[in-house]
């Protein structure tokens, strides 16, 4: 049985692709802006010795790198789901 998503069926899906792709690189952007901003932070407050903005510099260090994991793996993921189901 040849089951597939018709990426055809819908119009103006190539607008809905183009944004998401402009949505993805802006994701991604700002999460490196904020993991290069945490970083500076964190390493500022580690030297000061102020505990407290450490936590915070490391926790957005943190949930910087898990947004654009998310981001590309997830484009990384649809991928392989279309691959595995067209192979079906």
């Amino acid at each position: 049985m040849g089951v597939f998503p018709d990426f055809d069926g819908l119009g103006g899906i190539g607008d809905l692709r183009a944004i998401v792709g402009a949505l993805l690189t802006f994701v991604l952007i700002v999460a490196v802006l904020v993991l290069i901003v945490s970083a500076i932070v964190w390493a500022i407050a580690t030297a000061h010795g102020n505990y407290a903005t450490v936590g915070k510099g490391r926790t957005g260090v943190l949930v910087s790198l898990g947004a654009a994991v998310l981001a590309g793996g997830g484009v990384a993921w649809m991928n392989w789901l279309l691959t595995v189901g067209s192979s079906l």
